[in-house]
């Protein structure tokens, strides 16, 4: 009889939750985490009292009310709710597009003549058939809102031209009539109170946790601990890269505290325009309603991807999505790993979706 049921290599939130159900149930759990933290990306840094979100802003959101309880019969959330700033060179603009975003940009007052403005700007594209995200945009809500608040943004974003960018990555663009600066249609939505790390603990209570472990270099010794293994890291990287990487965008971040209670009134402020470096600079006291006499912000800049750097945003592209499909079938010869999580799946996945995953496919094995 093997120590564990479970071996889970990865702490993020997939391997979390799977962790806490499979507690629930009284099965043994192994967890071992390569970073000196666990959670993930979900990890919060604790600065002048501030939590700080160290790999990027997430925001809790879902219209799942199951997954929606589930969280907070672990912790309590507050009522955040997202509402981020798009600045164009100095012009500040609601997001999503909506009546406020219409007015600062035409000055249209209402529903009608926002539609109106809209059907004229997109008029003369109406007859492209789109062959790039450019076209794509320009169809959907014509020049003055792709050239300001989309075009930058995202050739940032992807590192490179919109024009070379395929037109599927924006299959439409929601535009909302109304004086609305809520991001998300979510119902469900907010913050953890004390931040995401109290979240990650609750749900690994009842796991044994190792941190700093290289799981690939030791796999032999970790696999013959527990009878099924759940691997949430890089598919490409559990098979030693046989057929090539799957890519990715990656991002770095600049962190600094700043000896000023609040630097731009908001949690997240999006630079649009190209000559701007960075795309989002995020102020992370606000996601808690903070009033510290200090304030942390941080400044994201997408970059390129390569190994040793963090996985963020799968580039599923024709090429790549077909070599995943490679891997995933391979997987799939194998009974006793469970592969599962945006690494896993070579997806982006929200949070409440990766919940949702984790719950399921627990739930599906327990019965077998």
């Amino acid at each position: 009889m093997k120590k564990y049921d479970y071996l889970i290599v990865g702490s993020g939130l997939f391997g979390s939750v799977f962790a806490h159900q499979a507690g629930l149930k009284n099965k043994r759990c192994l967890v071992v985490e390569k970073r000196a933290h666990a959670g993930g990306n979900l990890y919060c840094e604790t600065i002048e009292d501030i939590h700080v979100h160290a790999y990027g802003a997430h925001i809790f959101h879902t219209s799942d009310r199951e997954v929606w309880k589930y969280v907070n019969e672990l912790v309590e959330f507050n009522h955040y709710i997202n509402s981020p700033v798009a600045n164009y060179n100095g012009e500040l603009y609601n997001l999503p597009f909506n009546m406020n975003t219409f007015y600062r940009m035409w000055g249209v007052k209402t529903p009608e003549e926002a539609q109106r403005k809209i059907a004229q700007e997109v008029a003369e594209y109406a007859h492209i058939e789109p062959q790039n995200l450019e076209e794509q945009a320009l169809k959907l809500v014509g020049k003055d809102i792709y050239f300001k608040l989309i075009k930058g943004y995202t050739e940032k974003q992807w590192g490179r031209k919109a024009t070379e960018l395929p037109a599927f990555i924006i299959k439409r663009i929601p535009l909302r009539f109304i004086f609305d600066n809520n991001y998300f249609n979510d119902p469900y939505q907010g913050i953890p109170i004390g931040g995401y790390n109290l979240l990650i603990n609750k749900l690994l209570t009842k796991a044994d946790v190792e941190l700093n472990v290289q799981f690939l270099a030791e796999k032999e010794k970790y696999e013959a601990l527990a009878d099924t293994i759940i691997y949430t890291g890089m598919i490409d990287e559990y098979f030693g890269y046989d057929w090539g990487r799957l890519e990715y965008r990656s991002l770095r971040f600049e962190t600094q505290t700043l000896d000023i209670p609040d630097y731009q009134g908001n949690a997240v402020v999006n630079y649009t325009d190209s000559e701007t470096p960075y795309t989002r600079v995020i102020e992370h006291k606000h996601f808690e309603f903070g009033r510290q006499p200090k304030t942390v912000i941080t400044h994201e800049f997408p970059q390129t991807w390569d190994p040793g750097k963090e996985a963020y945003y799968p580039i599923n592209d024709e090429k790549n999505n077909a070599l995943f499909t490679r891997y995933r079938e391979r997987a799939a010869a194998l009974p006793h790993i469970v592969f599962g999580g945006r690494l896993a799946d070579y997806a982006y996945y929200d949070m409440d979706k990766t919940i949702r995953k984790a719950l399921d496919i627990f739930h599906l094995i327990d019965k077998q």
